[in-house]
């Protein structure tokens, strides 16, 4: 397969700019002014175009192999959340590209309930991909589902973009594309935000909404603290809940 990495990014800011001037105006209403998943999608890849080791992530999304994210916070019902990201120092190669696993474990109230290994290259200008993941829900220590698993190259999946390099305020992009299964999509809402958490405060950070067309009624915003990476998850739109960044081991 080949890539146009530019076309690409031009797919994302002519996309962007269909969504904006057909209204817009409250970024929590975004999902229902037009259907990402009437839009045409693809993308070439081609294993030049991306890193085959040092893959250390952005500004938005710095990736530190060995290093463990600890997130805390209620889910809809109440209960509490803990979800622990690890950034191994395994790879996966997938379409012949080299991806760094993330392996994230999902607790409530301290019983596990997902685990799920993710897929994230890293292209030459420092665009950090998605190439998908393996995920498996879990009830009273019995696997009980694996869906939305899927993996770029197969069954006509499609990588997305995690994060980009340069963020753009107002852009919208595929983050995933696996028909009927992960269609999440994202939009940039703001580069300059304030948040505290009982970790730390934070300012200059990047603000996302993410939903997916499966789901439209759904929507998360979250948070992005430069050169730490994500420190808030809130459920914005039919849901509530939240999870906030409580520790980073090394």
């Amino acid at each position: 397969m080949k890539t146009n990495l530019n076309s690409y990014k031009i797919f994302f800011l002519l996309y962007s700019i269909l969504i904006l001037t057909n209204g817009c105006s409250d970024d929590e209403d975004a999902s229902l002014q037009i259907n990402p998943s009437d839009m045409p999608y693809s993308v070439e890849i081609n294993p030049s175009d991306f890193k085959t080791d040092n893959i250390n992530g952005n500004l938005y999304f710095p990736i530190v192999s060995g290093t463990t994210y600890v997130y805390e916070g209620k889910n809809e019902e109440g209960n509490n959340i803990r979800v622990e990201e690890e950034y191994t120092n395994d790879t996966k190669i997938i379409l012949g590209v080299t991806c760094i696993i993330v392996h994230a474990t999902e607790y409530e109230n301290n019983e596990l309930i997902e685990d799920t290994y993710d897929w994230y290259a890293q292209d030459n200008t420092g665009n950090l991909w998605y190439f998908g993941e393996y995920s498996e829900e879990i009830k009273n220590g019995v696997v009980v589902s694996t869906d939305g698993s899927w993996e770029a190259g197969i069954d006509n999946a499609l990588p997305g973009v995690i994060m980009f390099a340069n963020p753009i305020s107002g852009l919208w992009y595929r983050q995933e594309y696996y028909k009927n299964e992960a269609e999440d999509v994202a939009q940039i809402i703001s580069l300059n935000e304030s948040i505290t958490i009982t970790y730390s405060s934070f300012t200059n950070c990047l603000k996302i909404a993410e939903w997916s067309p499966l789901e439209p009624s759904i929507m998360e915003h979250k948070y992005y603290a430069p050169e730490i990476g994500l420190v808030k998850v809130i459920s914005v739109k039919g849901e509530s809940g939240y999870e906030e960044l409580t520790h980073i081991n090394n």
